[in-house]
């Protein structure tokens, strides 16, 4: 199994519009970043899981823990007009957009926020503390997964 961050914008879509979703399982659409994509598309697998991270939120944080439920597939909003995600350059027939199901695990019993996450030395590596990352999808190993994990727990 793989770890994974997943950010999404709460305006946009929380942890809580998941829980409300049926089997609390939904679509994470919307990616438009080629290395995303490609983690998307090439690497998740049913049953990884993943921190779903409310990002552009005050504060920001991991907010619970989602399992993906299908494998990469094509994106659809890429080949819808009214949707905000289309992407007219995308082709049916050779899709540029890749996208996979998740459904929620669990809601942490609060939120852990990025000051927390950055002031934490086990996650020192992890790409979402350091300066410059804006990828939404991002691999956490295991060390840095259980150090999150313990910090749900410690309060800190």
């Amino acid at each position: 199994m793989n770890y994974w961050l997943m950010k999404s914008e709460p305006a946009e879509f929380s942890i809580d519009d998941l829980a409300a979703q049926p089997k609390q399982t939904d679509h994470w659409d919307g990616v438009r970043n080629y290395q995303v994509r490609n983690m998307m598309r090439d690497q998740m697998a049913v049953g990884d899981q993943a921190l779903f991270y409310h990002s552009n939120a005050k504060p920001p944080g991991v907010a619970g823990i989602v399992e993906v439920v299908r494998e990469g597939y094509p994106d659809h909003t890429a080949f819808d007009p009214d949707d905000p995600h289309y992407d007219p350059k995308s082709d049916r027939d050779n899709p540029r957009w890749y996208m996979v199901d998740v459904q929620l695990v669990r809601r942490f019993q609060r939120l852990i926020p990025l000051n927390e996450l950055k002031a934490n030395p086990d996650l020192a590596d992890m790409p979402l503390v350091k300066k410059g990352n804006r990828l939404s999808v991002m691999p956490v190993d295991e060390e840095q997964w259980r150090a999150i994990l313990a910090m749900e727990d410690s309060g800190e």
